[in-house]
């Protein structure tokens, strides 16, 4: 079963992440570069981070870092970097209710990404595995029905008119761009799921992996914003929104929800940290709508009620499937060897 803890705390995180994405929006609205916006995000965090690395550790020192850890966590930067970079433009293109409904496929590509790995098994004769599989194509089908097809607007949200950037009418090629964009940050957030569970597990230091990740990802995303922004007024910061977008981000979000990420995937795997991504679009269509006027539109609508069915009926079928190990009688697991519980299994009940 979850753990209660657990829930609440990764509940918490996507609240916080979809206060971010309406956030952010509202900055990059009033002309804020998302390119400059990583990298402050990243360089702010990293004074906080190191405080709490400070205090975390001062009695108990963590296990001593490696080469082959130091690449790895190298390379989870670069993911990390790209994913941001992909995710705040596709927020500018189009809306934090489109950019949080495109993460609702990752638990359906860190589905897929865990069956190529063999971290799950499919066996299209088993009832919870069909729900996984059926799950995963509806999810898939959501989010290609929120980008391709927007459809006429939601009446209730014409009252909502002056709020913090006002309505933009977006042009439909925007909009695909946007969530093309979104999808492309969907599918790497699943990959750096599964591969910092990797990095996790094998050094258990959640607040130094963050700290060093949060590192290279300044220092990668500095070389990028350099090309990218030719406009040196870009980088120069306004009191307003704009600081409050890049402390919020830097202290709850790459600071906070990296380390809760970190710790929650070395207990329970990348897949039950996926499962709660879904839980977002809710929240931003919210705050969408709410703050920054978004239209909500029925193609978001109907994509959302796909892409939420799909997610629980992957979460149906990992429940059964946990509850089928669950099940296996305790003096059947307490006799069986690790190589071959099942034979051995048999042989005791025989």
């Amino acid at each position: 079963m979850w753990s209660l803890k657990l829930t609440l705390v990764m509940l918490t995180i996507e609240s916080l992440e979809m206060g971010l994405n309406t956030i952010s929006k509202a900055a990059m609205s009033r002309g804020m570069s998302n390119f400059v916006f990583v990298v402050y995000s990243n360089a702010c965090a990293i004074p906080f981070l190191l405080l709490c690395c400070l205090l975390f550790h001062r009695r108990k020192p963590p296990p001593p870092l490696t080469t082959s850890i130091l690449c790895k966590i190298f390379v989870l930067g670069l993911i990390s970097c790209s994913i941001q970079m992909f995710m705040y433009v596709g927020i500018r293109y189009s809306s934090p209710t489109l950019a949080s409904a495109m993460t609702d496929l990752v638990p359906a590509f860190t589905f897929i990404l865990a069956i190529i790995t063999r971290m799950e098994n499919l066996d299209l004769r088993v009832r919870s595995s069909r729900a996984k599989s059926i799950g995963t194509i509806m999810s898939i089908t959501g989010a290609l029905t929120m980008t391709m097809y927007e459809g006429p607007p939601v009446a209730f949200t014409s009252l909502t008119s002056t709020k913090l950037n006002g309505n933009v009418t977006l042009p439909q090629s925007n909009w695909v761009m946007g969530g093309i964009l979104s999808a492309i940050a969907a599918f790497m957030l699943a990959v750096l799921f599964v591969f910092q569970t990797s990095i996790i597990r094998a050094y258990p230091a959640e607040l130094m992996v963050t700290l060093i990740c949060c590192t290279f990802v300044t220092m990668q995303s500095s070389i990028v914003s350099l090309m990218a922004e030719k406009n040196p007024s870009a980088w120069r910061l306004r009191p307003d929104i704009e600081l409050i977008a890049i402390v919020y981000s830097a202290v709850l979000v790459v600071g906070l929800r990296s380390v809760a990420y970190a710790w929650v995937m070395r207990r329970k795997g990348p897949f039950f940290v996926a499962m709660f991504k879904p839980v977002g679009i809710i929240i931003a269509v919210v705050m969408g709508v709410t703050f920054l006027g978004d239209t909500l539109y029925l193609g978001s609508v109907v994509g959302a009620a796909i892409i939420a069915i799909g997610f629980y009926t992957v979460m149906w079928g990992k429940d059964k499937e946990e509850t089928l190990l669950e099940d296996v009688p305790a003096h059947g697991m307490e006799s069986s060897s690790h190589n071959v519980p099942l034979l051995q299994n048999k042989t005791f009940q025989a």
